[in-house]
């Protein structure tokens, strides 16, 4: 009872922008839902299987068991805090980026600042050559996973030519070529998610999409891709439920502006441009104020996004709806000083920090009977 108490969100809190005065005897229930991409997250221990050597004491890191626990208590605060300027609770469902594997999820939600939160896990192996994945927590008290899966992002890049002649084309000179495309960039597989937020049906897709490595533009295609793919994954559920309410969330090495989110994925910036089928993306709006999640040669980029279905925006409150979104941009994790102050704080000198990155969340509400 107690925690449905914590819960509740008095209107007169929700009132700015949401509900008109005559409706202030309306209590709502309230969810966080955020996104951290948490920065290269590794153990101590070398595993042979994947590319973590720079994460060792003998690595370029110098890793140590002390930096380990040093990180995952920065990390846990950021955790147990995102969201509650407006909702006290720590996030329900949190969607994590750069995580080795699920040990380090499993210490992650034993920290001091996490353990009484119950958070369960859903984590795949996925084979990205940094042997990176996204994960998925969860506080077991208000969401029941009904079903999970990682569906891998393959991307071909580069391809050898074949020659085929018989004695024909010898003779004419005319030789049939082929193109055989061989190689892979493995990257992040996309984790979807579906369960019952307090008994109501919604779905999730967490994302780490391919980086900028090569530039902009020519990595352009494979970030396209990864939207081509979370649209596929989108418009299969639409075609199974036309009411669902799915959030894809991710480090999208995108702004909301760009090809992949505008065009292929089709996102919208407004909620009256959205369509029945569509996707709405309240992270636009920030970036245009010049918000971001990352910066670089002091340009700020909003990369981290949530961006969800029609079904989330409708105008009753009668089942889970967004509220709004926002950056986690707390001072404490920012650099103080220096040149890059402002910036995320993030490891450096040798001294452990958070993350590269902001995290992002978002609330959902529903009135209260």
């Amino acid at each position: 009872m107690l925690n449905m108490i914590q819960r509740v969100v008095w209107v007169v809190v929700l009132i700015s922008g949401l509900f008109t005065a005559t409706a202030q005897d309306k209590k709502f229930n309230v969810h966080t839902i955020a996104f951290y991409n948490v920065e290269n997250l590794f153990d101590t221990i070398n595993d042979p299987t994947i590319n973590d050597e720079e994460w060792l004491m003998s690595g370029r890191q110098k890793w140590t068991t002390k930096k380990y626990r040093k990180k995952l208590a920065n990390l846990s605060r950021v955790l147990a805090e995102i969201g509650t300027g407006e909702n006290r609770e720590s996030p329900t469902i949190i969607g994590l980026g750069e995580i080795e594997n699920r040990g380090v999820l499993e210490d992650l939600i034993k920290q001091p600042a996490l353990i009484d939160k119950g958070y369960g896990i859903v984590h795949f192996d996925s084979p990205d050559k940094r042997g990176i994945d996204v994960a998925f927590l969860y506080q077991k008290k208000h969401f029941k996973p009904t079903s999970y899966k990682n569906i891998p992002l393959i991307i071909r890049d580069g391809y050898i030519a074949e020659v085929e002649q018989d004695d024909a084309t010898k003779e004419s000179g005319n030789a049939k070529v082929t193109a055989e495309y061989t190689g892979r960039i493995f990257t992040r597989d996309q984790l979807l998610v579906t369960g019952l937020l307090d008994g109501e049906e919604i779905s999730f897709i967490v994302n780490h999409w391919p980086s900028r490595s090569g530039g902009e533009k020519k990595s352009s295609p494979n970030r396209e891709a990864a939207a081509a793919l979370n649209k596929k994954i989108i418009d299969s559920l639409y075609r199974i439920n036309p009411n669902t309410k799915l959030i894809t969330m991710g480090d999208l090495n995108d702004g909301p502006y760009n090809k992949s989110i505008k065009k292929v994925l089709g996102a919208k910036g407004l909620k009256d441009e959205v369509k029945q089928g569509g996707l709405y993306n309240p992270m636009e709006e920030m970036s245009n104020r010049g918000i971001g999640t990352l910066a670089y040669r002091d340009a700020w980029d909003l990369f981290d996004q949530m961006i969800v279905t029609e079904p989330l925006i409708k105008k009753d409150y009668s089942s889970f709806r967004l509220w709004k979104a926002g950056v986690y941009n707390k001072t404490f994790l920012m650099q103080p000083t220096g040149q890059y102050k402002g910036y995320p704080l993030r490891n450096s000198n040798g001294e452990v920090g958070f993350s590269d990155h902001f995290p992002v969340y978002l609330y959902l509400i529903k009135e209260m009977k």
